[in-house]
């Protein structure tokens, strides 16, 4: 599982994954929904919007209320199979006449943006850039349609929202109040990596652009807060990096910062110094024979876990692995100008192995 925010349910894959659709696609067929009602007179049982792809998919109203000069409808979102937080949570639209073309706004439990870095401004709704496209284009369509100016304001809110944006990465990327309304594609596929090195990459571009010097990249909560204790580090340089240390190393070998630490338990990070690059249990395993080697002790090839290996070998071998895993780590930046430090900690989060200044 590779999504970075999922919910406690408890869905299994069984055969095809069944993909689902992103808050910027329910909140464009709501716009649109909306907009139908307020120049044409009536809500639509459900309403099709195309995607940047060209896929038409249906949306059924969830929600629908209008008065004098507004509509809003709402759609549930659906995100397949993906443990996803904001499946099933209603997605709403309210249109009203704006002074001069399509302006957006946060209604309740959408964020808003606080620092610099992320693809909107700073005091704008969270609201991505290509959501903010798709809805454009249906105001653009049904204002030719229905012979009217493409003058709207949309208010975008997700009851609940905020509380939902806590279980994600907006408030340390700045983004208050509230969820994101995100989507490049509309398409939400199934325990997907590529959105968990997405907001990898969207917390470094923050970091940089609030002029933060070091950031740290930890692969799980008891090392993050480990780490950012140790060099009293703000929330917005920890970097979630979870097992795609590759996806974190390969950004900032573009996107550098002055300094980087990396910090985990035994068991990943002893993937990292033997060169993983994905340090997730399905794709890569600790080499038994390898850290006997390291540490000199034959008895170490036949543990079963690398905390096993810790417990016979003590703290030199926790040592040994933060050196070689920073040596990776420098390897894998080719040459980026990043000064690199680890830092390996048992499970309670005490610190048992470090290596760099």
């Amino acid at each position: 599982m590779c999504s970075p925010i999922v919910t406690p349910m408890s869905r299994k894959p069984t055969g095809d994954l069944r993909r689902g659709w992103t808050t910027g696609a329910c909140a464009t067929a709501a716009t649109k929904a909306a907009l139908i009602r307020l120049w044409g007179g009536t809500f639509p049982k459900d309403v099709q919007i195309t995607l940047p792809k060209g896929e038409t998919p249906t949306f059924p109203l969830a929600q629908a209320e209008a008065g004098e000069g507004w509509a809003a409808a709402g759609i549930t979102k659906d995100a397949g199979d993906d443990p996803d937080v904001t499946h099933g949570a209603l997605i709403v639209a309210r249109v009203s006449a704006s002074g001069s073309g399509v302006q957006f706004a946060a209604g309740e439990g959408v964020g808003i943006v606080t620092k610099p870095g992320l693809p909107i401004g700073v005091g704008e709704p969270a609201i991505n850039p290509v959501p903010r496209q798709m809805m454009t284009d249906v105001v653009d369509m049904l204002a030719q349609q229905y012979d009217k100016p493409p003058n709207v304001l949309i208010e975008i809110s997700v009851p609940g929202g905020a509380e939902l944006a806590m279980k994600t990465w907006n408030p340390r990327l700045g983004i208050k109040g509230g969820l994101s309304i995100l989507g490049t594609t509309g398409v939400v596929r199934p325990f997907s990596c590529a959105a968990w090195i997405a907001s990898i990459h969207r917390g470094i571009d923050v970091a940089r652009a609030d002029g933060l010097s070091h950031v740290a990249g930890c692969t799980g909560a008891t090392s993050e807060k480990t780490v950012q204790a140790l060099h009293g580090l703000p929330d917005h340089a920890m970097l979630d990096m979870g097992d795609f240390a590759g996806g974190l190393l390969k950004y900032l070998r573009q996107h550098p910062v002055g300094r980087l630490t990396i910090g985990g338990g035994i068991g990943k990070m002893s993937k990292l110094a033997q060169g993983a690059a994905d340090l997730h249990s399905g794709r890569s395993q600790v080499d038994f024979e390898m850290l006997a080697e390291w540490a000199g002790d034959t008895a170490i090839r036949d543990a079963n876990t690398a905390l096993e290996a810790y417990e016979i070998a003590g703290e030199p071998l926790a040592t040994t692995v933060a050196e070689r895993a920073r040596g990776q780590v420098q390897k894998m930046l080719q040459g980026a100008e990043i000064t690199v430090d680890t830092v390996v900690i048992d499970r309670a989060g005490r610190i048992i192995g470090r290596s760099g200044p």
